[in-house]
């Protein structure tokens, strides 16, 4: 078992974490014609607007109630107020999700109060959905902002349902972490609907961020879950969640509906996807198709073929943990070593990870710990370390902003899982071929001028 340790650093360094707001606003990016609202200063929903243009390289919605000094300490009801009805009235949204931050917290803002009012003075928002989140951005961090995000959308947006309510037989429900891209998402749509089975995803990132080209322009999220289906996830017969995260949501879905769940800490792997794909032929009551046995054969001979190359190589790894946990698993399972393994929150896998120890901490500390390492993956914000370490960097996570393609990748399911095999396998046979320490020389021999140096690889 790892020793989970948290620093006590007067700041952090480089920071490895993002804040509570921008997982809660991203949440709500997954629904349709939705309007995230950030309770603060325009500095807070600025910065989240331009780390998320630059991430997945789309116009992004994101509002801010744009709170000055002055309204910080007497209060922030008008700011709400009349951010509400500016968005209500411009912007047209069937839902708009307000998220809270450091300096509003702090403040203590009762914003369910707020909201109480505004539908009171303002019956023409009645048609509107107004959903509420405590993030404060002084505690917590990215994953946990997401995950409050969708259990508050569960708790206040899906229909209740008795226990004996009909249900659709071959219709599940999808929690994605926030660990998962849109192209994460996809991927395991296809694989849910290759056994016959219907799927709604909560939040669905891929129908709102996946980089496709709108036929007409919105001011809001281009597309995701509508308002209609998320009152009707209590009609699936199962839930599907993945990442620890996840396991609230589902908790508080099953509790109100009493739609059963099954939780998948992770799907990058082997053993994992084969428990979800088992879990989809009961759901289904299908063989399992032809393509689905052919990818895991391929995912199989993938594991086959790198494993050589992952041997006793040593990795660093800096992310949320959920996502830690998932990229941990699948290194040592290839025969890697997490050497370094930082994250930014707790969580019940930290204890569990496959290191000595697992730090909550910062790009800096990640730094410390991966000199002598073979790979260092994590987001964009770790490229000068390993430029400085001189090891090969491997871009995971957000923010990804200087590469394309950050909404398309994928880890996940038994293609997701054989192309990241590929991928670092391939970063170990480019950076593999320098002179080495041990480099060493036959000894010279009569007749000859000189010594052959061979490199042992």
């Amino acid at each position: 078992m790892a020793t989970v340790i948290t620093p006590k650093k007067a700041c952090a360094v480089n920071p490895l974490k993002m804040s509570q707001p921008i997982g809660s606003a991203l949440a709500f990016m997954g629904i349709k014609n939705c309007m995230p609202l950030f309770h603060g200063s325009q500095g807070c929903t600025s910065f989240g607007l331009v780390l998320f243009v630059r991430h997945f390289k789309e116009a992004i919605p994101l509002q801010t109630t744009a709170m000055s000094e002055v309204a910080t300490v007497l209060g922030g009801f008008e700011n709400v107020e009349q951010a509400v009805l500016t968005i209500a009235s411009r912007q047209k949204p069937s839902i708009i999700g307000i998220s809270s931050t450091g300096v509003t917290e702090t403040k203590g803002d009762d914003v369910e109060g707020f909201i109480k009012l505004i539908r009171e003075k303002h019956p023409e928002l009645d048609h509107i959905a107004l959903v509420y989140v405590s993030t404060p951005d002084f505690k917590d961090a990215f994953q946990d902002g997401w995950a409050k995000t969708v259990t508050r959308l569960i708790e206040q947006l899906v229909d209740p349902m008795p226990l004996d309510a009909e249900r659709l037989p071959n219709r599940v429900n999808l929690l994605p972490g926030a660990h998962l891209t849109p192209g994460d998402i996809d991927e395991l749509r296809d694989v849910l609907e290759a056994f016959g089975l219907e799927v709604l995803v909560l939040p669905d990132l891929s129908g709102s961020l996946d980089g496709h080209i709108p036929d007409d322009f919105t001011p809001t999220t281009l597309g995701g879950i509508s308002l209609e289906e998320i009152a009707g996830l209590g009609r699936s017969a199962h839930t599907v969640a993945v990442g620890e995260q996840m396991r609230s949501a589902a908790i508080a879905l099953e509790a109100k509906t009493g739609v059963p769940y099954t939780l998948f800490d992770r799907l990058t792997g082997l053993e994992p996807n084969d428990r979800f794909i088992g879990l989809c032929a009961k759901l289904s009551g299908r063989p399992v198709p032809l393509k689905i046995r052919r990818q895991r054969g391929q995912l199989v001979d993938a594991m086959l073929d790198g494993h050589f190359h992952f041997g006793g190589k040593k990795i660093a790894l800096g992310a949320e943990p959920d996502l830690l946990w998932a990229l941990s698993q699948w290194a040592t399972e290839l025969g890697a070593e997490v050497k370094a393994a930082v994250t930014t929150t707790a969580s019940p896998l930290l204890e569990h990870i496959p290191a000595k120890e697992v730090l909550i901490g910062d790009l800096e500390d990640l730094e410390a710990r991966a000199a002598g390492c073979d790979l260092l993956m994590t987001h964009s914000h770790g490229r000068q370390a390993a430029e400085r370490l001189k090891i090969p960097f491997y871009r995971i996570g957000i923010p990804m902003f200087d590469r394309l393609g950050a909404a398309h990748q994928t880890i996940v399911g038994y293609r997701g899982t054989r192309d990241l095999v590929f991928e670092i396998a391939n970063l170990f046979i480019a950076n593999g071929h320098e002179p080495r320490p041990d480099t060493w020389a036959l000894p010279k021999e009569e007749g000859h001028a000189g010594t052959t140096a061979i490199a042992a690889h």
